[in-house]
């Protein structure tokens, strides 16, 4: 989804957008968050855990869902009228058309993802999942795998063994803008490149893969 569909990524425009809403006061935690981020550049920890601090420092650790919910609606109004390129939204218009089953695999989390992909038309949703994710709380806790790099092929193949998709009979297009989605788009029959970064975009250009650059 991020830079995928959208010109930039919505994690943190998640985080501050909540935070403004909900407890102002939280924003000036941002440098923290900045720290944060410099450990995780630094391996001090997972990519996974740099989520839930992040989301412990701008949101809190322990959310009811009721309270948090209407500003997730509005962010993922926010998006999609400010966030998304047309050439994006033109494809999955053209792909629906063509007869496709629209699927969204995205490593932000399905808390605010799925809003977002139900106004874009999508059938289904694979994402970061929050542990309960469908209790009375929001934690700050991810449950499985952060749907990142392999484990979102492997997210991916979970979904279609649950929704009973035998790959040998399937036709899979994917768009990705990250080299972190090689393998997904290494399984896919028709993978496409789309605003790449510099490493995927050599990678697309050895393997043969299409590029296409969005507006």
């Amino acid at each position: 989804m991020d830079r995928t569909v959208t010109f930039s990524g919505t994690y943190t425009g998640f985080l501050i957008h909540v935070a403004r809403a909900m407890a102002p006061w939280r924003l000036a935690l941002l440098p923290v968050v900045g720290l944060a981020m410099l450990a995780y550049v630094l391996k001090l920890f997972s990519r996974q855990r740099l989520k839930e601090i992040n989301q412990t420092l701008m949101i809190g650790y322990h959310v009811e869902r009721a309270r948090l919910m209407p500003h997730i609606e509005s962010y993922a109004d926010k998006v999609v009228a400010t966030n998304l390129r047309s050439g994006a939204v033109a494809q999955i218009a053209q792909d629906r058309a063509d007869g496709y089953r629209l699927v969204l695999a995205t490593a932000s989390y399905r808390l605010y993802v799925e809003p977002i992909a139900r106004r874009l038309g999508f059938d289904a949703v694979i994402a970061t999942d929050h542990l309960s994710q469908d209790l009375r709380y929001v934690r700050a806790r991810i449950a499985g795998e952060n749907c990142y790099d392999t484990g979102k092929l492997r997210m991916i193949k979970a979904w279609m063994a649950a929704e009973a998709i035998d790959r040998t009979q399937a036709h899979i297009r994917a768009y990705s803008d990250h080299v972190s989605d090689a393998p997904m788009l290494e399984f896919a029959d028709i993978p496409f490149a789309s605003n790449p970064h510099k490493p995927l975009a050599r990678l697309a250009a050895a393997r043969g893969w299409t590029r296409v650059d969005w507006t």
